[in-house]
């Protein structure tokens, strides 16, 4: 192999172009006391550091869940304020600024499952209470649909991950 196309494959797996690094993010919960947070922590994953964002959720809420379109935005989707909602904001990775869709969730939920087909749809799914329903975003125009075919059981409190490499 010539010794280019390692170095190409090398820089190709360490970022984004640019030069830009990625980062991953934390948001809402709670702190003792029940406090509900709006609090946004990036963490890089160049070194690990964390900085907290300056614009945080639309509204301090917990058990809210994330999914995201890697290199463009992600998201952070239902939770529970003093009821739970079904506000979806969204997180331009470009400069962290927030947006709060037009079009949230099919219901007020919390507790649900995030996963994404990266560049095409994010998918919320199941929640609290008990439910089935499967909520996909378009990532090209963040629009909503709800999947005919839902999860096999109503569950609430799981967990979602995606392979998305197309393989």
């Amino acid at each position: 192999m010539p010794l280019g196309a390692v170095k190409v494959g090398l820089f190709a797996a360490a970022g984004a172009a640019g030069g830009a690094t990625g980062a991953g993010y934390f948001g809402g919960g709670q702190v003792s006391g029940w406090t509900r947070q709006t609090t946004v922590d990036k963490f890089a994953f160049s070194d690990d550091s964390r900085s907290t964002l300056g614009t945080g959720l639309s509204s301090a809420r917990e058990g809210v869940r994330g999914m995201a379109n890697s290199g463009t935005a992600g998201y952070f989707g239902g939770g529970i304020t003093s009821s739970n909602v079904d506000t979806v904001d969204k997180f331009a990775f470009s400069d962290d600024s927030r947006s709060t869709l037009g079009t949230g969730l099919s219901a007020a939920i919390r507790d649900m499952g995030g996963m994404a087909d990266s560049g095409t749809a994010g998918y919320f799914g199941g929640g609290y209470s008990f439910t089935d329903v499967v909520d996909k975003f378009a990532f090209s125009d963040d629009s909503r649909s709800t999947l005919g075919t839902g999860l096999s059981a109503a569950t609430t409190r799981l967990a979602a991950f995606a392979n998305s490499s197309g393989l």
